[in-house]
């Protein structure tokens, strides 16, 4: 049974603000669609189909209300070479596998990966985003007339300003109107969304990709739709936290993972390239009140009426408009808190968030950026728990005990074995060892590799070695692993860490 509740807070809760925020949506993705098209080497229409596909479809399927998906950039720039080399038709097919992929990786619960991503990688993610989409805008400020300048600062005004005197309207829809209608009425010289490519007319339709069903057709589609499949997965499972934070409301990054898949096989039959989670178009229409489905719906449906019904008067939206609704998503993206905070956290995790940001920007590549602040916050933490250890020696008679404190694993498995050297080098060595590790826990083989080492050297330096404390988990690898004779290897009452 469908879940009433769930359809009626998704779909009909909020739907003059969802639907006002699709059409503001949907007038920001023409030149960004038709941007993107361009990135790829297609025809304008690919990027424009595709967004009204994944954008109605994903409505539907997806497992983040609100938040909004269509071609994007970092999906175009993958297929660049496979465009040029084998033309649109293996782009198509390379989508649909692309979604397959998705598919999988959503019944593999990959997304349970974005456990790894801490908050200074999305940080990072979120402020790179932030400086992209403003770099972005200006090709469309530079060599241009006054004019141009003037309006920008006129859009920016009417979307900081107008909330002031109501916000019935969102205030970037009131923006694009008010300047759309003063640029034909003045006949503005500015470029408008015509310039940046041909609209397309009339309505997409249902094919297939005109390839042959060879082997040598996956062996030429497969990796690129491995690398479409994961860049597109990342952002719009970073996108889904970012708006998740936004809204203060959870969502289910499986469905999202398999929704994002099916959007992208439908986007591909009816002549669309692959795409993902927008984060600039998700904070346009979340700060313009869309908070549901019906938002993501709209803003696919109001692209696909923009370009069947009324495309000449879209092509006459002036860009010095949607320039101001892009600067404001970027002021709007970025963490200020961030700058000041690069004093107040902790100093590896301000490195992580700065080495996030400077890779995107540097490479313009989301994957890489992400993957090299996972990385590199992996190894902060590795090092942070390794230090975090320590080995006491106590003489009691003619006893010595050692007391363990700390996480034992393959990285700290060094400092491990040297706290524990023969005890006959000692200046008062005991006949009788006692390893105490209640206070520690024995992680992987390379731990129980490692006291294999220190019991077996302390009985060959003519020792009797007790080792007491061991949880249960970590007993349970010692059991299995452990090469040594177990005798007088106690298990203590420690809980498991």
């Amino acid at each position: 049974m469908p879940d009433l509740g769930a359809i009626k807070r998704d779909w009909f809760s909020n739907i003059r603000a969802d639907v006002l925020a699709g059409i503001v949506v949907a007038l920001a993705l023409i030149p960004e669609a038709i941007g993107f098209s361009i990135i790829a080497g297609v025809d304008p229409r690919v990027g424009l189909y595709a967004s009204v596909a994944i954008a109605m479809v994903i409505a539907f399927t997806g497992g983040r209300p609100g938040m909004i998906s269509a071609a994007t950039a970092a999906v175009a720039v993958v297929v660049v070479p496979l465009v040029r080399d084998h033309g649109v038709e293996y782009l198509f097919a390379a989508t649909i596998l692309m979604g397959v992929f998705q598919g999988i990786a959503a019944l593999l619960r990959l997304d349970l990966l974005m456990q790894f991503v801490s908050r200074s990688v999305i940080t990072g993610f979120v402020n790179a985003l932030a400086i992209l989409i403003f770099t972005a805008q200006l090709p469309q400020l530079t060599n241009v007339g006054w004019e141009t300048y003037a309006m920008v600062a006129a859009a920016l005004a009417i979307i900081y300003l107008f909330p002031k005197v109501t916000t019935a309207v969102p205030s970037p829809l009131v923006a694009i109107i008010v300047l759309t209608a003063l640029s034909i009425w003045i006949n503005a010289p500015v470029y408008t969304v015509a310039d940046m490519g041909e609209l397309p007319e009339g309505l997409p339709y249902f094919v297939l990709p005109d390839v042959p069903l060879t082997w040598e057709t996956l062996a030429i589609i497969a990796p690129y739709s491995a690398t479409m499949a994961a860049v597109g997965l990342l952002e719009s499972l970073l996108t889904a936290q970012i708006v998740d934070d936004m809204t203060h409301t959870g969502s289910n990054k499986r469905r999202e993972s398999a929704g994002q898949g099916v959007a992208n096989v439908v986007a591909a039959f009816f002549g669309g390239m692959g795409g993902c989670a927008m984060i600039g178009q998700s904070v346009i229409n979340v700060t313009s009140g869309g908070r549901g489905r019906l938002s993501t719906f709209t803003a696919g449906l109001a692209l696909l009426v923009l370009l069947a019904v009324l495309g000449n008067l879209v092509g006459q939206v002036p860009m010095p408009a949607l320039v101001g609704i892009m600067i404001m998503v970027s002021i709007g993206t970025f963490s200020w808190n961030s700058i000041p905070n690069l004093s107040k956290h902790p100093w590896q995790s301000s490195v992580v968030m700065l080495t996030t940001v400077v890779v995107v920007v540097a490479t313009h590549n989301l994957a890489l950026g992400v993957l090299a602040g996972v990385l590199l916050s992996g190894v902060f933490f590795t090092h942070k728990v390794m230090t975090m250890f320590e080995v006491v020696r106590e003489r009691d008679g003619n006893t010595a005990v050692y007391r363990a404190k700390g996480q034992i694993f393959y990285a700290s498995v060094e400092r491990f074995e040297a706290a524990f050297g023969p005890e006959s080098t000692q200046p008062d060595p005991a006949d009788h060892v006692i390893i105490d590790v209640r206070k520690a826990h024995f992680w992987d083989i390379s731990a129980v590799g490692a006291l294999d080492k220190v019991v077996e050297r302390m009985r060959r330096n003519g020792r009797s070695v007790q080792v007491r404390g061991l949880n249960r988990a970590s007993s349970d690898l010692v059991d299995k692993f452990a090469l040594t004779d177990k005798t007088g290897v106690e298990i203590g009452l420690a809980p498991h860490p």
